[in-house]
């Protein structure tokens, strides 16, 4: 036998056989040599584990003192090309306590106490070791799949650990990214019927998946006050200029918003109002100060800058497309039951709102998803000291709401997402962010994310961007992230105990998202009631309804 393995050997009273030697220690990723030999005869095992045991994915156990310490393999190559010795890269996950009457592994747990010397020998680990290594302790979990290779081991998210530190789910379009979301969010709510999730829906795919479980809210019922806008977020609606006469439009803006604001009842009393108050005000006395500011004689430059921003807000008040944040009903104080309904204050059973943004106009989507997720921030900072109520952010593509500096910079969503992302935590406010693109997120962002899910990634751009974010001991897990099949995942970081491979439950047809894939084989030999359509269509698409 190569490189003078001993005969066969078997493992204490756990029926495991000798696969190869420890050959040199390094801290987090060390080298193993295994017998070709060996590993091609256990193949045909059984025990699905064993029979994977030596392959790049697989774990492998070695023996210090009466514990078991658990490796991933991650890289194998062939030590010569006439041997059968192959060696192998390992990163240490955790360790685990020997059972003295059948050897097997008991109160497995993440990191590692004493390393092994080399020489020390190597063998796989079994379906009833990992059993031990992914059977979710006590606290609050979730199961989401079944351990890959097993058929029977569940994979669980730990909820408090998920939501406490943030987490990314992210895949390649098609490889199931919405059906994963979906089955995670209904798992959480099932689990939390009181919970508070807000979910950020950019294409109208999750209304069908949570019309049961949550409140859904578009353009025809969300009714978000417009005065709920603090100034940054004014300013990217209502000033057009660039340059100098931006901050010029910036400065007057401000001027006559904060004395519409102080015109409102609800102002009395205030003694540090300012232009990023809440306090309702009406367009039309935004409207009429600006044109009374116009009319000055002592007003600064002449009265381009006042008849831009007035023209701008005349446009808008008439535009029907922006009637669900502009309209002359939303003036009065609504405050308390808008965040009553959004952030599901009480939930009445439906713990998550669906907020479709699929049908606001292009130009203002960002600010409306900017509004939206400062409300979640705010309302946690201010609600200090009373009964705590965390809030989960839910962002659907959100590589459009947290560009990296490549891509664009400066918007008042970005900033905000950004903020959650750092400090969130501290005031009970969870972020989870979607994306198919991680490669184009701002920087740093993935790295707040304490859980990451990681589908299949085609680009290699993207692979390599979330490898540069996950922990040292879970690059051998992600170096499989291309070879993953649909609805399988990678999943690492605070939400588990250990790195898993997980391969994700059928959800039930009336909770997946509407996000299918047309059957173009099937849809293209469909024919008639074209004319019909044509008509539907067209008189939906002037009306700007559904």
């Amino acid at each position: 036998m190569a490189m003078g393995f001993r005969p066969v050997e078997r493992a204490a009273g756990n029926g495991a056989v000798e696969i190869g030697r420890l050959m040199e220690i390094a801290g987090s990723s060390s080298q193993i040599s295994l017998d070709g030999q060996m590993l091609a005869s256990l193949q045909s095992d059984p025990d699905p584990s064993i029979a994977m045991a030596g392959q790049v994915g697989s774990q492998v156990k070695i023996r210090v003192g009466q514990r078991w310490l658990i490796a991933n393999v991650r890289a194998l190559r062939l030590a010569d090309a006439d041997s059968d010795l192959i060696l192998g890269h390992v990163d240490f996950l955790g360790e685990g306590e020997e059972d003295r009457f059948t050897g097997r592994l008991l109160n497995f747990r993440r990191g590692v106490t004493r390393y092994p010397t080399p020489g020390s020998r190597v063998y796989p680990v079994s379906s009833a070791d990992m059993k031990q290594m992914y059977a979710a302790d006590e606290r609050a979990h979730i199961e989401i799949g079944t351990i890959y290779p097993t058929e029977d081991i569940r994979g669980a998210l730990y909820v408090d650990a998920l939501l406490g530190k943030h987490f990314a789910l992210l895949g390649s379009t098609g490889t199931g990214k919405s059906t994963s979301a979906a089955l995670i969010l209904h798992r959480i709510c099932r689990s939390a019927p009181e919970g508070h999730i807000v979910m950020i829906d950019p294409h109208g795919e999750y209304s069908a998946a949570f019309k049961g479980t949550g409140e859904i809210f578009d353009v025809d019922n969300l009714a978000m006050p417009y005065w709920l806008m603090n100034f940054e977020e004014h300013a990217e609606v209502f000033v057009t200029s660039t340059g100098a006469e931006r901050q010029m439009d910036r400065d007057i803006l401000a001027k006559c918003l904060l004395a519409a604001r102080a015109k409102n009842r609800a102002a009395e009393g205030i003694s540090k109002l300012t232009v990023d108050s809440p306090v309702p005000y009406l367009l039309s006395d935004l409207s009429n100060i600006i044109q009374t500011e116009m009319g000055r004689m002592d007003k600064a430059g002449g009265t381009a800058p006042y008849l831009r921003l007035k023209t701008k807000i005349d446009e808008i008040k008439a535009d029907p497309r922006y009637a669900f944040m502009f309209s002359g009903m939303l003036v009065a104080d609504t405050m308390a039951q808008f965040l009553s309904r959004i952030f599901r204050l009480p939930g009445y059973g439906k713990p998550i709102s669906i907020i479709d943004v699929s049908g606001v106009p292009n130009e203002i989507t960002s600010t409306v998803v900017a509004v939206l997720a400062r409300m979640v921030f705010d309302y946690a900072i201010w609600s200090r000291g009373e009964a705590q109520r965390p809030i989960l952010l839910v962002c659907e593509e959100a590589h459009r709401y947290i560009p990296s500096d490549r891509v664009t910079t400066g918007a008042s969503v970005r900033t905000i997402l950004e903020r959650i992302a750092k400090e969130g935590r501290k005031y009970g406010v969870s972020l989870g962010l979607i994306t198919q693109r991680p490669s184009d997120l701002a920087e740093g962002v993935l790295s707040q994310c304490g859980t990451i899910i990681a589908m299949r990634l085609n680009n290699d751009r993207d692979q390599a961007y979330v490898k540069s974010a996950m922990p040292e001991g879970a690059r051998g897990f992600l170096d499989s992230i291309p070879a993953l099949r649909n609805r399988e995942a990678i999943i690492c970081g605070e939400g588990v105990a250990i790195p898993i491979r997980v391969s994700l439950d059928d959800l039930e047809p009336e909770k997946r998202p509407a996000s299918t894939d047309p059957v173009f084989s099937e849809l293209w030999t469909q024919v008639g009631g074209e004319d019909q359509i044509l008509g539907r269509v067209i008189r939906r698409w002037r009306s700007q309804g559904r």
